[in-house]
């Protein structure tokens, strides 16, 4: 029972990132749209909410412990994804100092290995399952 237990605060800790990622994302999309735009993608404001709707489902999907699996698997895509396309360049602000540039460009490397570190969590995740105490133990889909 520990092991799950220890398992489903794994879950509620990977899944809160994403639910309070997401939602702001469906009530003002700008700020994501605009980094959407900023990497040369189409359609930003669509993507962006696309992003929050996918962010908010998966991660109460993984809260709950409903095809876990699955959402995992998509999930660790997505922030290998997002590390990659959004926080694997240096930043340059123009008219910013080359300290503050400097500085952000670091921040945003942590930023990407974050990504990749949360897909291998992911990755765990729908290798060895929610545990008993989701949603999918219940269906007997554990």
């Amino acid at each position: 029972m520990q092991q799950n237990a220890v398992v489903l605060v794994g879950r509620i800790l990977l899944a809160l990132m994403f639910i309070t990622s997401g939602y702001p994302k469906l009530i003002d999309p700008s700020g994501t749209a605009g980094m959407i735009a900023g990497a040369g993608l189409p359609a930003a404001t669509a993507l962006a909410y696309l992003a929050g709707i996918f962010e908010l489902v998966a991660g109460l999907f993984i809260l709950v412990g409903f095809q876990t699996r699955i959402a995992a698997y998509l999930l660790a895509a997505f922030s290998v994804f997002t590390a990659l396309v959004f926080h694997s360049g240096s930043i340059n602000i123009p008219d910013f100092p080359e300290g503050a540039n400097g500085l952000l460009t670091v921040f945003n490397g942590l930023m990407m290995w974050k990504n990749i570190t949360i897909a291998g969590g992911f990755l765990v995740l729908a290798a060895f399952g929610p545990g008993s105490l989701s949603l999918d133990a219940r269906r007997g889909a554990a």
